[in-house]
């Protein structure tokens, strides 16, 4: 077998694990990206087989080509794309993928593009505007799959999308009857949140479709039931994902909804966040704090801004005997917001040199990274070691890792 050199000159072959600690004794100066391709292929696969629908993989959450092919190659064939650079992106690394434009706001000349260069046929909205936009961009096609997207609550997960897009339930059957005539199928769509922690969340948002259908009294070909599946971070253990499809599927059973009508999902954290992690160094400890070389404007934008939790473990050669204690961290950059206040628990005698893997990142990790104030890396490596939490693996107690990882 031939051997897979990344981004560091680091050898791998598919028989030997490669894991962190390989990559920190290089001394990298800027922070590697740990990508687990095993880890992806292992969630598309359980969409694939499990979910009683078809999985659309929502490509924000980390649009690297390297992934969508991943996702491909594990039984993926349609796309969620919310903007013309996600579109042409699909389309170019995947020209056979099934791309779906499920942005309710889009630019008239996106659509076109969209339409007529790109092939695409399905198109979201949430308004009487946004329909006779995709109509005059389209020049009334009669080939449209049409879905509308309703306002659910939010209230069962860590990030709301209540607020921004989705019909109001007054505006709902109004609109539902103009794009069942002008679509050639017609669909219902909505999103509980990100993160959603109770397959309530979809039970509740389904009771929402069913009365929209009712009211309007209108035959759907499509419900999408969008994204929301939940990946695991510290202080956020969710229920099985079996418990989820199981839900979702009794509920759509009992829609009324055409004898042939598809039942869609979107899932984005669910099938990449156990793809990535990132290593950091360590330059500098103050007290309980930690100066760091990755932070707010790389790869932790939510662990700053919306102070998500990730896991961490310490990369040593030898392990340490302090006992764990909360740590904050500041970032490189010399903005004060770039601070994540954790607390990311760690051995007590931290110090600066250390590497530190921070896990769960390969969603809205790499995605959210800028270039501010000339810190930035594209430095990556591949490992075959599991990520530090999953939803796919069911271990023991005694067997999940410590936060310090050895050799």
């Amino acid at each position: 077998m031939h051997e897979h050199h990344n981004a560091l000159g680091l050898a791998t072959a598919p028989d030997k694990a490669t894991r962190g600690l390989e990559i920190a004794l290089r001394n990298p100066v800027l922070p590697v990206t740990l990508l687990r391709p095993h880890a992806a292929r292992r969630a598309a696969r359980f969409f694939v087989e499990k979910f009683p629908g078809r999985s659309i993989y929502a490509v924000k959450a980390n649009p690297s080509a390297d992934l969508l092919q991943i996702l491909w190659d594990s039984g993926i064939t349609h796309y969620d794309v919310a903007s013309i650079a996600e579109v042409r992106l699909v389309a170019r690394t995947l020209p056979q993928a099934v791309l779906c434009f499920m942005h309710p706001v889009k630019a008239e000349e996106a659509i076109a593009e969209a339409y007529f260069t790109h092939g695409v046929r399905t198109f979201s909205l949430d308004t009487q505007e946004e329909l006779a936009k995709i109509l005059r961009a389209t020049r009334d096609a009669a080939d449209l799959t049409l879905c509308v997207r309703l306002r659910v609550s939010s209230d069962h997960s860590k990030l709301s999308l209540a607020a921004k897009f989705g019909a109001e339930p007054r505006e709902a059957a109004p609109l539902l009857l103009a794009a069942r005539q002008a679509a050639d199928a017609l669909g219902i769509c909505f999103h509980v949140g990100s993160q959603a922690m109770s397959p309530a969340a979809y039970v509740q948002a389904m009771a929402r479709v069913r009365a929209a259908i009712v009211e309007a009294a209108v035959t759907v070909d499509v419900v999408d039931v969008g994204g929301g599946f939940p990946s695991i971070y510290p202080g956020m253990e969710p229920p099985p994902l079996e418990a989820y499809f199981r839900a979702i599927h009794e509920t759509f059973e009992s829609l009324p909804v055409s004898y042939s009508a598809e039942l869609w999902c979107e899932p984005g954290r669910a099938l990449c966040a156990e793809y990535a992690s990132v290593l950091v160094r360590v330059e500098r400890r103050r007290g309980e704090e930690l100066y760091i070389n990755d932070g707010a404007y790389g790869a932790l934008f939510d662990a700053a801004h919306i102070g998500w939790r990730f896991p961490v473990e310490l990369v040593r050669t030898t392990a340490s005997d302090a006992r764990d204690m909360g740590f904050s961290f500041y970032g490189p950059t010399c903005d004060d917001m770039d601070h994540m206040a954790g607390p990311f628990l760690l051995p007590a005698d931290t110090q600066a040199g250390d590497y530190i893997e921070i896990g769960m990142l390969g969603a809205y990790g790499s995605a959210m990274r800028t270039g501010f104030n000339g810190f930035n890396s594209d430095e990556t490596a591949i490992v075959d070691d599991e990520p530090m939490a999953s939803v796919y693996v069911v271990t023991d107690e005694a067997e999940t890792a410590s936060n310090v990882v050895t050799l």
